[in-house]
């Protein structure tokens, strides 16, 4: 195969990802309203104008390097300030749920801290904070993280922020919700 046949297939392939949101933003004028109405821009590497930009330009690498979706808190804002009613943070959170499917290098530790959130809730139908960070700690598999968070931790202990519980496997209240969102979301 030659690198021009290679190069369309790798387009096509980002395409496919990038198709929905492309879709979604297609309309898109490059005004800046988004970039200017975001209170997170001062910490992104790149504008929320840029990157869809580089949405519609399907770049795909550019988009997963950079860490602008990611500090997007879901605030509304763009949304509610785009001249052409965009949805711009279904957007964002579309291109963090490729990242997360992805399981992108970046985006590990946040997508894990998550998954051990809800795995407590689904559990006990609230978070238990010592078997939610003890669920994180392990699925990071890094035995010297939990020491740079004990300070943290014995000083929310000592105020009684956080108690001691003993893991369990929990009665399971919400299993039933859980399993039809799972239902739902296999869906097409």
């Amino acid at each position: 195969m030659n690198q021009s046949t290679q190069q369309e297939n790798d387009f096509a392939v980002v395409s496919d990802q990038l198709a929905p949101i492309r879709e979604m933003i297609q309309t898109c004028i490059q005004c800046g309203t988004c970039t200017g109405s975001c209170p997170n821009t001062f910490a992104m590497d790149c504008t929320p104008r840029k990157l869809w930009r580089m949405v519609m330009m399907g770049q795909k690498d550019e988009i997963f390097q950079s860490k602008t979706f990611g500090l997007c808190s879901s605030c509304y804002y763009c949304t509610l300030r785009c001249p052409r009613g965009l949805p711009l943070t279904e957007a964002m959170g579309a291109l963090k749920q490729i990242a997360a499917r992805e399981n992108l290098e970046p985006y590990k530790k946040s997508v894990r801290f998550y998954k051990s959130f809800v795995e407590s809730v689904r559990r006990h139908g609230r978070v238990r904070e010592m078997e939610f960070m003890t669920l994180y700690f392990f699925s990071m598999k890094d035995p010297f993280l939990p020491l740079k968070f004990a300070p943290l931790g014995m000083k929310l202990m000592s105020k009684g922020k956080v108690s001691v519980q003993i893991p369990t496997k929990g009665q399971r209240r919400l299993e039933s919700l859980f399993r039809k969102v799972e239902e739902l979301e296999a869906k097409p």
